[in-house]
């Protein structure tokens, strides 16, 4: 999972938006620097990933991938995850992506003391729409090519988009068998 369906699935208070967030730039044992909501919803992040990692729906999905992607397939099914999500957000939300996207960006651009590489980007998330352009599929190409750039090998991801163009359908077929379980293994997940 991506940033946007890890915001979705950890709640909707602002405590829950800031973990659910900072689950990516986040390491090492949570030992009370955080306000207590922000560490349970790092927490939640962290075994949604977990869950996520370990589920035959997404093996599957990773399993459409060529054998020279296979490294990098988790980061861009998780990126294209977000995609099915924004386009079909209606289905799993009951407040319009506009409406939602406004309220983390609200939090973000109103919390002073955001993790260091996550403050970084913050600006960027909020002044591009980061989380709504994940409707548009060729959005991804950006975000891919900016993921590129943080890695050691990235030409494993040169060829990404075209891959995806192929396996639309078939990963966003993934995306709506496997989306219900993660939302209910969130909803169940024990707090704190």
């Amino acid at each position: 999972m991506n940033y946007l369906a890890h915001l979705h699935l950890g709640g909707q208070r602002p405590g829950q938006w800031l973990g659910s967030l900072y689950g990516d730039f986040v390491k090492g044992r949570l030992q009370g620097q955080f306000d207590p909501e922000i560490e349970a919803a790092i927490q939640l992040h962290r075994s949604i990933d977990v869950f996520t990692d370990r589920h035959p729906l997404v093996d599957v999905a990773l399993a459409r991938f060529s054998v020279t992607r296979r490294r990098y397939a988790g980061i861009v099914l998780d990126v294209f995850f977000d995609h099915c999500l924004a386009r079909d957000w209606a289905t799993y939300a009951d407040q319009p992506l506009r409406q939602f996207t406004a309220g983390v960006y609200q939090v973000l651009s109103s919390e002073a003391q955001l993790p260091e590489r996550l403050a970084k980007i913050a600006p960027h998330m909020v002044a591009n729409d980061w989380l709504g352009s994940y409707r548009e599929f060729e959005v991804l190409e950006q975000v891919l090519g900016g993921i590129s750039r943080r890695l050691t090998r990235p030409e494993e991801l040169a060829g990404a988009m075209q891959e995806l163009r192929v396996l639309y359908e078939p990963l966003s077929e993934d995306f709506r068998l496997f989306y219900p379980h993660v939302q209910d293994f969130a909803q169940n997940y024990p707090s704190t």
